[in-house]
């Protein structure tokens, strides 16, 4: 299959590439070069979610932070 570069630089994906490989509108890609080729791969979503786990400093345990978040629980009067 082959396509073509625009003025700007764009290139379409041909539809029966899209289809096979699962790329949608809106879908994140990544470019990388290899000697003599372009390499195209669908952004990792794990690996972003990877690069910041931890970076969030909570000052106790997720599970009071939770607590926190939701409130005290407050039940309904009995009938």
């Amino acid at each position: 299959m082959k396509a073509t570069v625009g003025e700007r630089g764009q290139v379409t994906i041909p539809k029966p590439l899209r289809d096979r490989l699962g790329i949608r509108p809106g879908e994140r890609l990544e470019f990388t070069e290899e000697p003599g080729r372009l390499v195209v791969r669908k952004a990792d979503i794990e690996a972003r979610m990877r690069s910041v786990f931890g970076t969030l400093k909570l000052p106790g345990t997720v599970d009071e932070a939770i607590e926190e978040m939701r409130g005290p629980v407050v039940l309904p009067p009995e009938p």
